[in-house]
């Protein structure tokens, strides 16, 4: 049965705060491996991904030119500085530690492979869509949304709430229901899907193809550590994500018939009225580490059965910031993240990074208001590709443009030239070709 508001209101603690039930099972033993789906590792080399299923193709982290991010990056072990102590042990697949305002990467293990978000993949949802919805604006979910399987903070099909709430119980308290009603309005699942998949690419997040927008599993939908490092990176320069990350606790707007006035007997079989319920619930977020290490920021945590664990968190002491972002891992991680971000504050700055955090790439522009318009041919294509991933096609040369010709004389010589070649093409005796 789907996640709905009868369902979640035995979840309200006698304190009043909304604790958003995990459906499907309990977090696995420790020990307990899933295979990674992970892709090709050659370095120089272009790996493609299955696609979107919205019509935007998806490629691989690793180009003609090396694996984004540093070539040191495209190993599967642990991948640290020399002259300072190891990162500590964890037991995740996959890890990056990273200093979020530099981008350098201080140590990684198995950065570009390729697992299951769970949902860590809300936080590309919210940074494409914190910029794109006004956050005041009152929706009504559908029916469809207030039943999605598993987290949920259990909306109902009433226009109640507004994006600003959606996007905190999103962020919060991991809900899947308020994750489909945000996609519903920007226009459908669809629309959503397309725009986030066109926000990776344009945060380099190469390795990343989402499928939903709450991270539930499905299949060809994948991410990587070093992704989610890009995608954490760029919500930390929203103020609204930075806010919706840290809160600890909110209110989130109840139905009008949510614990309705009730009556109970006395002992004299007179009647008496409760107080009215307020008309909203407290929920509070699921981050352990918020108010707990000093300088916690916020930021992720998810968890499937096939995902396992994972976890993007974000703390800033002394001026500087600190991310670290763990995948696939079989048991609790909270005090391995917090010994992660501890030798990431005392290594920055102490050791030579192992790779970088790439900036989003330039959008595509012309290089002059003069360029003639390339023709539909493979050439073209090639060239286009290049501009979208930040690269000069002009100086690949085939398929480059070629700048348009201003002078009389100019335009003269080039049409008597072509004028004779055409001419030649057709003296007697040339083979067709």
């Amino acid at each position: 049965m789907g996640t709905n508001l009868r369902a979640l209101a035995a979840t309200v603690t006698t304190a009043g705060v909304l604790t958003t039930a995990l459906l499907g099972g309990a977090p696995p033993a420790a020990g307990a491996r899933a295979v990674p789906d992970q892709a090709p590792r050659e370095t120089g080399t272009s790996v493609t991904g299955t696609g979107t299923g919205n019509g935007t193709a998806v490629t691989g982290a690793r180009s003609g030119t090396g694996t984004v991010g540093g070539d040191r990056l495209a190993g599967r072990g642990i991948i640290r500085p020399s002259g300072i102590d190891p990162p500590p042990k964890t037991e995740a697949s996959a890890y990056v530690v990273a200093d979020a305002d530099t981008g350098a990467v201080l140590a990684a293990k198995d950065p570009h492979g390729h697992y299951l978000p769970a949902s860590t993949l809300k936080t590309l949802t919210a940074v494409t869509l914190i910029p794109k919805l006004d956050k005041k604006r009152k929706v009504k979910p559908s029916d469809e949304a207030c039943n999605v399987e598993g987290s949920a903070v259990g909306i109902v099909p009433e226009p109640i709430y507004t994006i600003d709430d959606l996007m905190r119980a999103l962020l919060m308290v991991s809900a899947n229901d308020a994750a489909v009603a945000l996609a519903e309005a920007n226009g459908g699942l669809k629309k959503t899907l397309a725009d986030m998949n066109q926000e990776a690419h344009k945060l380099q997040a190469y390795d990343t193809v989402a499928k939903t927008p709450n991270g539930l599993d499905a299949p060809g939908q994948r991410s990587s550590a070093y992704d989610l490092a890009l995608i954490a990176r760029a919500g930390l320069a929203i103020p609204d994500f930075r806010e919706y990350i840290s809160t600890k606790v909110a209110k989130f707007p109840a139905p009008k018939d949510y614990l309705k006035k009730k009556k109970k007997k006395r002992h004299d079989d007179s009647e008496a009225s409760e107080s009215p319920a307020p008309a909203f619930y407290e929920m509070a977020n699921h981050n352990r580490l918020l108010g707990r290490y000093k300088g916690m920021l916020g930021v992720k945590n998810g968890w499937t059965s096939k995902a396992l664990g994972s976890f993007v968190g974000a703390a800033r002491r002394d001026g500087h910031t600190i991310l670290v972002v763990i995948m696939h891992h079989p048991g609790g991680f909270w005090d391995e993240v917090a010994k992660l971000l501890d030798w990431g504050f005392a290594a920055r700055g102490k050791a030579a990074p192992v790779g970088q955090l790439v900036p989003p790439a330039p959008d595509p522009k012309p290089s002059s208001p003069l360029a003639v318009r390339p023709s539909a041919s493979p050439g073209a294509a090639d060239a286009g590709a290049a501009k979208a991933r930040g690269e000069d096609p002009a100086s690949k040369g085939a398929g480059a443009t070629v700048p348009l010709l201003i002078g009389g004389g100019a335009l003269v010589v080039l049409a008597l030239g072509t004028y004779g070649l055409r001419r030649r093409r057709r003296t007697p005796g040339d083979t067709a070709g």
